[in-house]
């Protein structure tokens, strides 16, 4: 079992490499880009555990370790 973490910046928290990509897909003549936000993905191969299980145990990881959850927001997929 794989679990997949899509970890990025709350709404309204400063994003400067966000902003740093915007200004550099402008200079590049893409002016549709409005903004960007960078974010981290992470992939961890979990065995012994099951789905729900699972789901419960690194959404635990994320707010303990993972994501700093003051000025990150986490969503968790778990693919079989």
């Amino acid at each position: 079992m794989k679990a997949i973490v899509h970890i990025a910046l709350k709404p309204g928290v400063l994003d400067p490499q966000g902003q740093a990509i915007t200004g550099a897909l402008h200079s590049l003549g893409f002016d549709e880009v409005t903004g960007a936000q960078q974010g981290k993905v992470i992939e961890l191969d979990l065995q012994g555990v099951d789905r729900a299980s699972a789901e419960e145990r690194v959404e635990a990881m994320c707010s303990k370790l993972l994501a700093n959850t003051v000025i990150e927001q986490f969503s968790v997929e778990i693919i079989d």
